[in-house]
């Protein structure tokens, strides 16, 4: 046999790189004989006598084991992989499904869909088991694990549904669901019932309803634990026409969100029974704010009524002028300047603060600390607490009860009224509440002696229009319960509705929930916009704002500014509602903050602190078909690495304005109905 028939390769490599084994030599030609068999040809003895690369053959060995390699991974992780696609295409179609059944608002449809949906979860966890090692694979296993957590939330998430359900059922027809079973308790709930029965029967279920509640809250705890461990900054903002990126990072704002609403409001629901005078009667002064003729608070405070409250029975006994409470108090605290220079009228004779332009700290439970010992002087005595609304939640209840009618005054409704471009119901009150001409006061006595001819009975028609509102809502048939409920929620949420209680576990309470109108200490940027109309007339129903925020961030994490807030007003000038509206407006941002430019002001004050931030505060006017732009740039006094976060606080009364935030690359677009808190990786 020749070297050619046995095909033994030869790969030439520099020898000082190359190891040979060389076949030993016999002594004599017998041995050789002997050891192969049989007589070798001397060429193959030479041949075998050559070096054999054993680095060839190691390249042989690692190029089979990468391609094994390479088999293993498609066996092993792609197998899994499409596995879990089509549990996944499984587990979308479920939730397509549940969704579906969701708007449909009959639980004897949603139900089932949970349980499927539940089940097509389940399948696609035990395929995700078989892929979660592919987790240690660079690049490819972040989006694994991302996965992981993702039907981990997803998991927990539909625990607390069912939990939801099981929990709400008895209550079905307040929140406008049908199909409910196991309402054996309810059963007297029946159209024919009103809405006092229907909170009746809350009421006496809220003891029931508290462990629930701490269940949801775990499952959603664990909802937010995993929804925040996903990077969204990793996935492309767009694709296929979906919002990928903003996608996930809404889902996870509304997972905190509902967490932190399930946690904080629970003492709130534990509270309950005492604010709607379960135990003794309660007594609260209702106080109205003027949103068209914004105050820091949420308004001017424009009137007031008493409300008792006695097991959960509403009864507002009088109402009356602030004026003519303000009669009655003797004023002994220096107001502050902004409100001497611009306001004028009685403080031109005196600089002490009138107990009606008390609500001038934007923080509203320190408003209302120095407006109650002024009640108590002007013989409001023996409340409980104050709750102040505006004419937000007047608009609000009417859009869903419709057109009602107060004895002595007429008909209210939220149609619009083209001589005002507003509601019926705003057009009306201003009327009853404006009749031109000055109101002049005694500098002696503080009582006033000369006022419009309609003025004495202008703020009279807040009792009784307060009477028919509460008497309809009260009496609303089933249908209307759950717009009703919606009404009163969305307006203490979005600070049209705030609560001051002489209780402090009960103000602890309504504070944590966030409906007590405080400025908040926070760990992070932060941002408040405060607008004061000391100009008297109601321009605010016509003012737009628009607020931009650009964030530059240093490579050593130095953060730099700019806030643009641009208002507008759309409307002609009419004399009355609509004319120049002056306004004192101030920017609370973290303490320490260096203002290094401000713009827009006509006057301003220089920084100042209050209620623990940095205050930039001026003067403008807005005019009729106008435009003021105020632009402010300063660095905050801490500097940021890996995330930046935010906190916006809404002023009471003020509308859903529009809010740009820019950071880096990044850009958010929302209207601002409530506080909201912002994170944002860098």
């Amino acid at each position: 046999m020749t070297a050619d028939e046995l095909k033994i390769p030869h790969i030439d490599i520099p020898e000082e790189k190359s190891e040979s084994i060389l076949v030993p030599e016999m002594e004599t030609k017998g041995e050789m004989v002997g050891a192969m068999g049989g007589e070798v040809p001397q060429q193959k003895v030479n041949q075998m006598n050559k070096p054999i690369n054993k680095t060839g053959s190691l390249a042989t060995k690692i190029a089979l084991g990468f391609l094994a390699f390479i088999v293993f991974l498609i066996v092993a992780a792609g197998v899994p992989a499409f596995l879990t696609y089509q549990k996944g295409m499984v587990l979308y179609k479920s939730v397509k499904n549940l969704q579906v059944a969701a708007k449909s608002q009959d639980l004897s449809q949603i139900k089932p869909q949970i349980i499927s949906t539940q089940k097509s979860l389940k399948e696609l966890k035990s395929s995700y088991k078989f892929l979660s090692w592919t987790q240690i694979i660079p690049f490819i296993g972040s989006y694994v694990a991302d996965l992981g957590h993702t039907i981990n939330a997803a998991e927990a998430g539909m625990e607390a549904g069912t939990i939801v359900l099981t929990t709400i059922e008895p209550y079905a027809d307040l929140l406008g669901l049908k199909g409910a079973e196991g309402q054996q308790a309810a059963q007297d709930l029946d159209g024919a019932k009103t809405a006092q029965d229907r909170i009746d029967f809350i009421v006496m279920s809220l003891p029931s309803l508290l462990p629930q509640i701490d269940n949801i809250a775990e499952k959603m705890k664990i909802v937010e634990s995993e929804t925040l461990q996903i990077d969204a900054e990793r996935y492309p903002i767009e694709f296929r026409g979906i919002k990928v990126r903003d996608s996930i990072k809404t889902a996870q704002d509304l997972t905190d969100q509902a967490s932190n609403l399930l946690v904080n409001g629970k003492p709130v629901i534990e509270n309950a029974p005492y604010l709607l005078g379960m135990d003794s009667p309660r007594t609260y002064f209702v106080l109205f704010q003027n949103d068209k003729e914004l105050r820091p608070t949420g308004g001017f405070m424009t009137a007031y009524a008493i409300m008792n409250v006695d097991k959960a029975k509403f009864d507002p006994t009088i109402s009356d002028d602030i004026y003519n409470l303000d009669a009655k108090y003797r004023p002994s605290i220096e107001a502050p300047d902004p409100i001497v220079k611009y306001i004028k009228g009685p403080y031109v004779l005196s600089k002490n603060l009138r107990l009606r332009d008390m609500n001038w700290s934007p923080d509203f439970v320190k408003s209302m600390e120095m407006v109650i010992p002024a009640l108590t002087e002007a013989g409001v005595k023996d409340i409980d607490g104050i709750i102040a609304v505006d004419t937000q939640v007047l608009e609000s209840l009417l859009d869903v009860i419709g057109p009602i009618g107060v004895p002595g005054f007429g008909n209210f409704s939220t149609e619009i009224d083209p001589e005002c471009n507003c509601s019926q119901v705003i057009h009306a009150l201003e009327a009853y509440s404006d009749v031109e001409g000055p109101i002049i006061w005694d500098p002696l006595t503080g009582k006033i002696i000369q006022r419009p001819a309609n003025s004495e009975n202008r703020k009279k028609i807040i009792g009784p229009l307060m009477n028919s509102i509460l008497a309809n809502a009260m009496g609303q048939p089933k249908e209307k319960l759950a717009p009703l409920f919606s009404a009163a929620f969305n307006s203490v949420m979005e600070k049209n509705v705030l609560f001051y209680l002489n209780d402090e576990k009960v103000q602890k309470a309504v504070a944590d929930f966030g409906i007590s109108g405080v400025i908040r200490d926070y760990d992070g940027d932060y941002l408040h916009i405060n607008d004061a109309n000391l100009g008297g007339r109601k321009s605010n129903l016509y003012s737009t704002q628009e607020v931009q925020q650009d964030v530059k961030v240093a490579l050593d994490g130095t953060v730099t500014k700019t806030v643009t807030i641009t208002y507008k007003n759309p409307e002609k000038q009419d004399g009355w509602l609509n004319s120049v509206l002056p306004t004192w407006v101030r920017v609370y941002v973290p303490k320490g903050s260096t203002l290094v430019a401000a713009d827009g002001f006509e006057t301003k004050a220089e920084p100042y602190e209050d209620l623990n931030k940095t205050v930039y505060a001026g003067y403008f006017q807005l005019r009729p078909e106008g435009v003021s732009k105020i632009t402010l740039q300063y660095k905050l006094p801490f500097k940021v690495k890996g995330q930046y976060t935010l906190m916006i606080q809404k002023q009471p009364g003020a509308k859903d304005y529009l809010y740009t935030l820019n950071v880096g690359k990044t850009t958010q677009e929302f209207f601002l109905k409530t506080d909201k808190e912002i994170k944002i990786g860098l």
